[in-house]
Formats: structure tokens, C-alpha cells, sequence
């Protein structure tokens, strides 16, 4: 069959990116606000030397409508970009002493304002709690040295920008370790449902053939029996292998710049026309009908899409190939389809001795995964379930119910970055 190969992406970050534009438009418009109707104590303009302000105030809208692009997400924010934009937030932290001469005298607001938090930032969600820190410091260092002699305010002010970008920064962390986390989950997800698929295909095609080779073999004898013993071999080899997983459950899952990101490989069953097609039911348990096995069924066409039908019918035949492989060639079975308006409900049921407790457990151990796969497994792709009921000695009666419109799950193979 052919494959192809879907891409999710996910990530937890995006929100934030978003929100740190956004903070930086509404802090620059904050800043420039703040310069044109901001007094000193006294009530006068605040700035000995405007043009100073002016310049920057001009430089500082201009670069934060140019980088909007740049704080988008973490792939376009550059290790280059986060140091020219912490040098933009200092430098003019460091300038307001030259515009405002009374900025070192008095706790006022500096040129940049607390636009200076959206640079470290920025810092916190590229790169974590460290990077926080980093920039955080220098932030905290040049307020300082823009007070000439700091006052309590100033240091609470720097303690909680500090604390703040370590926060933010730990907590995008935690989220990146998540992304991987979940990553993981999806791709261990998609490795089962295609073991299950390939194990039930399996199960329904080659070791069925070699369980038949070996029962024919021994009963045949002389080279036949030798046949028969060495594909009884392979049919254990092969239930071992099926059992033990045939896609590697597990790869490195790593978190990409914009997010984790999943990868499946799932084979292209994309349903065409035929498979959305209805498909009369009735037809496809029609031919297990026989001396040994009774059908009741409506007299109205039992109508499913074309693939709900198949894999209701294919578990309906691995449940008729347990009557006959564990009940005996002379145990009798029954077949009952019921159409309700919701869903189909077909019964299969045996006269044989029963299945012991426990039996079921040990055959799956055992790698015998013919109702764990082939019967189960189907129904629960097809969003239905499968219950059996056996009582030692009255016989197993299997109870099959298919939604009429069922969500078929794919198997897939998945890897992540």
C-alpha cells in the first residue's frame, strides 16, 4: 500500500510569542506617551535635553515595528537578534540621565520604561530561565548604574523584573519538557495501532496457513509430519515476533523551534467512493452459512459503509475460525445479525466446551492474539466493542456492535522531532 506522511505541530510557546508582541507595541506606544505628557515633581517638562529623548524615543518605535517579525517565534528570534534588542533597552536606560537630569535624584521612569521587560523577555521564552537570568542581570546592572545612588524602589523594581524572567522562564521550560513528553505519547500511540494492524493481518493470513500445515501434517505423517513440525516452528517464531511489537515503540522525540513536532507514516487507506459506499452486510456473512453454522439474519439489507462492513464480516470469520480451531469440527454455531437504528449487532455463538478463565490472558501471553487483535482490535478501530461471554461447558458467545457511522482509526507508524 501506499504511505504518506502527516506532520502535527503543536506548541505551547506560540501563545506566548504572541502575547510578547503585543507587549512590546503597547509598551513602546506607553514609552513615547509617557516622554510627551510626563512632568517632574514640580510639575515642568521632564527633560532638560528633549532631543536626546526625541532620538531615542524615534530609534525605539521604529526598531519595535521593524523586529515584529523577529519576536514571532522562537525559530526567527536569533541569539543576534536578542542581543541587539537588550542593548537597544539598555542603552537607553543608561541615556536618561543625559535627557532627564533630575532621573538620578528622583525614582522616575526610565527612557525605555518597562518596555526593557519585553527584551528579557524575550530572553525567558528563546531560552529558559538561565537566559533570563543572563539578561535580567544586565538589566538589573545598568539601573543601577543609571541611579548613581540607588533607592529602595530601585532594587525592588530590579528584584522583581529578576524574579519575573526566571518565573517565565522556568514555566516555558516545563512546557518544552511537555511538548516532548506528549511527542512521545502520539508516536508510541501510532507505532501500536500499526503493530495492531500488521498483527491482525498476520494472524489472519500466515499464521493461519501455518497452524493448518502443521495439523494437516501430523495428520498426514512421514515428510509431511516434518513439514507440519517445522511450520508449527515458524507459526511460534512468528506469534513471538507479533507479540514482541514489529515497529519500535519508541524513538527520540526532540522539541523544534516552534514546538514539538510529530511525524507519521500511516498507510493511504483514504477512503474512496466504493468504501463510502453502503454495502449490504447480509451478503458478506452469507457464505459462512453451512451444515455446521446457522445465520439468522433481517429480511431488509443491513446497509454499513463498504469498510465498516468488510471488518465487521472479517471479525465475524476470525470468531468462526476459533469455534472450529477450539470447539471441535462438530460443534455448531450461530450467527445472529440485528440492524438497530444506531448501530448493527451481530452474535456469534458456539456450543463447545468454553473457554476456561484465565485462557484468554495466557493465549495473548502466549502470542495468540487471534481475539485481542483480530476481533477486538477491529471493533475498536471501527469505534465499537467486542464482549465475550463463555461459560465452561455451555459454550462462548462473541457480541459484536458496530456504530453505522463509524470514526475507522488508521494504523500508523509515527516518529518525532
Amino acid at each position: 500500500m501506499a504511505k504518506r506522511e502527516r506532520v502535527v505541530r503543536m506548541s505551547v510557546e506560540l501563545p506566548l510569542w504572541r502575547a510578547l508582541t503585543g507587549y512590546r507595541v503597547l509598551t513602546m506606544i506607553y514609552a513615547v506617551l509617557l516622554a510627551i505628557f510626563g512632568k517632574d515633581n514640580f510639575g515642568q517638562q521632564r527633560f532638560e535635553r528633549p532631543w536626546v529623548a526625541v532620538a531615542y524615543l524615534a530609534f525605539l518605535f521604529v526598531w519595535t515595528l521593524a523586529t515584529l517579525p523577529k519576536v514571532r517565534s522562537a525559530a526567527s528570534c536569533t541569539k543576534r537578534f536578542l542581543v541587539a534588542d537588550l542593548v537597544v533597552a539598555l542603552t537607553g536606560i543608561l541615556l536618561t540621565p543625559l535627557a532627564d537630569f533630575d532621573s538620578q535624584s528622583f525614582d522616575g521612569p526610565t527612557l525605555p520604561s518597562i518596555w526593557t521587560a519585553g527584551a528579557v523577555l524575550a530572553f525567558a521564552i528563546k531560552g529558559g530561565w538561565r537566559w533570563a537570568a543572563f539578561a535580567s542581570t544586565f538589566v538589573a546592572a545598568a539601573n543601577i548604574i543609571q541611579r548613581g545612588e540607588p533607592s529602595r524602589d530601585t532594587y525592588h523594581n530590579v528584584l522583581l523584573v529578576w524574579v519575573a524572567s526566571i518565573a517565565i522562564g522556568y514555566v516555558v521550560e516545563v512546557a518544552r519538557a511537555s511538548e516532548r513528553t506528549l511527542a512521545r505519547a502520539l508516536e508510541i500511540e501510532a507505532a501500536t495501532r500499526e503493530r495492531e494492524r500488521l498483527a491482525r493481518d498476520i494472524h489472519d493470513s500466515v499464521l493461519q496457513v501455518l497452524a493448518m500445515v502443521q495439523r494437516r501434517g501430523a495428520a498426514i505423517g512421514g515428510e509431511a509430519a516434518d513439514l507440519g513440525r517445522m511450520a508449527g516452528e515458524q507459526e511460534v517464531a512468528l506469534r513471538t515476533l507479533v507479540s514482541s511489537g514489529l515497529v519500535p515503540p519508541t524513538r527520540v522525540s526532540e522539541d523544534a523551534a516552534e514546538g514539538a513536532v510529530v511525524r507519521t507514516v500511516e498507510v493511504d487507506e483514504e477512503e474512496g467512493p466504493a468504501d463510502q459506499a453502503p454495502c449490504d452486510l447480509r451478503a458478506l456473512l452469507a457464505p459462512h452459512a453451512g451444515s455446521r453454522t446457522s445465520l439468522a439474519e433481517p429480511g431488509a439489507p443491513v446497509l454499513l459503509p463498504a469498510a465498516s462492513a468488510r471488518e465487521l464480516a472479517a471479525a465475524v470469520s476470525a470468531a468462526l475460525d476459533n469455534v472450529r480451531v477450539h470447539a471441535g469440527p462438530d460443534a455448531q454455531a450461530w450467527i445472529l445479525v440485528e440492524d438497530e437504528p444506531d448501530e448493527v449487532i451481530v452474535t456469534v455463538r458456539d456450543d463447545g466446551p468454553g473457554i476456561p478463565e484465565g485462557r484468554l490472558a495466557q493465549a495473548e501471553g502466549e502470542g495468540r492474539l487471534g481475539v485481542a487483535l483480530s476481533i477486538r482490535g477491529r471493533l475498536r478501530d471501527l469505534g465499537g466493542t467486542a464482549e465475550l461471554i463463555s461459560v465452561p461447558g455451555q459454550g462462548c458467545e462473541v457480541e459484536l456492535k458496530v456504530p453505522k457511522a463509524p470514526k475507522v482509526s488508521r494504523g500508523k507508524a509515527g516518529t518525532a522531532r
